[in-house]
């Protein structure tokens, strides 16, 4: 290496130094924290073991016995990996039993599996609108939606957070040249809050707009049978694009679009992230098969899930903390600042309880949060341990 290209490299990096100097700086530098062994109530960190308070391993499945043989049995008869994109030679038999057993939950005719949430949203927005059309979304939408909208190309109205009226507003003196689409979170998953569907799927209909739903934090866990937002309003068919994941309350990896079979044969044609994505694992596949079995046959997960978070709102509220507008198991402990959410974090860790410090860009300025989530598998014991860690961790940081 020359002297000229050696020192043109050390600028490069001097200037990357310099960002990440500025990140620590302003309290936003995140390093992924090692987890020894597997996910489950507890998780041993740094050989000592803690509460796992941070987990959207909502029903406890990503370690389930049966979800294990499920994954195993698929390797065994699938192998370890797809070999290609689902149009080369990708799909596998076990992937359109998934996306049938998938439509089937979900009550539509059809369904796409991606290889990640973020792969769906992606896919599923920039395939279907392009410049010309509009799109209108929630402001606090997940990053996927965010990107996805900008790769469309379309023109983005973002509305205010769960304000139909002004989306209505914005609707209304829109001139309509192309497709419409209004797409929000069906759970917003750092406020645990529930996007106002009955509304939006009125004004869908209204001005002639698509309407998609990322139910994300929402598949196998809202309305009675878990089958998402839709079914907690009753709304069955009126949704037009619903997204989900497998890698949430169904403990494994990958997403899915469900809608009609016309929106599924259009996703194989035109979703980059679809055409040019090699297939799933059948690992994945199988676990997520299995998942979605027991999430059909175990209600009481669930319920146990739900009598989780509304025990932590309670006990958390009385010891002083304050948190946001939750409707679900998320629960965000609101803290402010994003140096003083980090040293509450660390506090909490010394505790024995591991929650996640959430800052910028995830939450806005001032909004720094503890995003807990209690899952159907911790005990009354676990939740009591969890809230006195709370309360001595708060003291100690003058949060509470």
């Amino acid at each position: 290496m020359t002297a000229t290209r050696r020192r043109s490299e050390l600028r490069r990096y001097e200037a990357l130094e310099r960002e990440l100097r500025e990140i620590e700086t302003r309290g936003l530098l995140r390093r992924p924290r090692l987890i020894e062994g597997p996910i489950g109530t507890r998780v041993l960190i740094e050989g000592r073991e803690v509460l796992l308070l941070c987990s959207n391993d909502y029903l406890g499945l990503a370690n389930h016995p049966a979800v294990k043989r499920a994954a195993k049995a698929a390797v065994e008869n699938y192998g370890a990996g797809a070999g290609a994109s689902r149009l080369v030679s990708g799909t596998l038999s076990i992937h359109e039993h998934l996306e049938e057993a998938l439509a089937r939950f979900k009550g539509t005719e059809a369904a796409l599996v991606f290889g990640s949430g973020y792969l769906a949203n992606i896919g599923a927005v920039s395939s279907l609108l392009q410049e010309g059309d509009i799109i209108y979304s929630d402001e606090l939408n997940h990053a996927s939606i965010i990107d996805a909208c900008r790769l469309s190309r379309a023109t983005v109205k973002v509305y205010p957070h769960k304000n139909a009226d002004a989306l209505e507003g914005m609707l209304a003196r829109s001139i309509a040249c192309g497709k419409r689409l209004i797409v929000t979170d069906g759970v917003f998953s750092m406020d645990g809050d529930i996007a106002p569907l009955p509304e939006l799927v009125r004004l869908a209909s209204e001005f002639d707009c698509y309407l998609m739903v990322d139910d994300a934090h929402a598949t196998g866990l809202l309305g009675p049978e878990g089958k998402g937002t839709a079914s907690h309003f009753g709304l069955h068919g009126l949704i037009d694009i619903q997204m989900g994941t497998l890698s949430k309350a169904l403990g494994s990896y990958g997403a899915f679009v469900a809608g009609s079979r016309e929106l599924i044969d259009f996703l194989v044609n035109r979703a980059r992230c679809f055409i040019y994505t090699t297939a799933l694992p059948p690992a994945c596949v199988g676990a997520a098969l299995e998942s979605l079995c027991i999430c059909e046959r175990e209600p009481q997960r669930r319920e146990r899930l739900w009598r989780n978070a509304g025990f932590l709102k309670k006990e958390l509220t009385s010891a002083g903390f304050e948190m946001g507008a939750s409707e679900t198991y998320i629960i965000p402990i609101i803290i402010g600042g994003a140096a003083e959410c980090v040293m509450m974090a660390e506090a909490l860790l010394d505790e024995g309880v591991f929650a996640q410090a959430i800052r910028p860009p995830s939450v806005p300025e001032g909004a720094s949060r503890l995003r807990i989530v209690p899952t159907s598998e911790h005990s009354a014991d676990d939740l009591e341990f969890a809230v006195q860690a709370f309360t001595r961790a708060g003291k100690k940081c003058r949060i509470i």
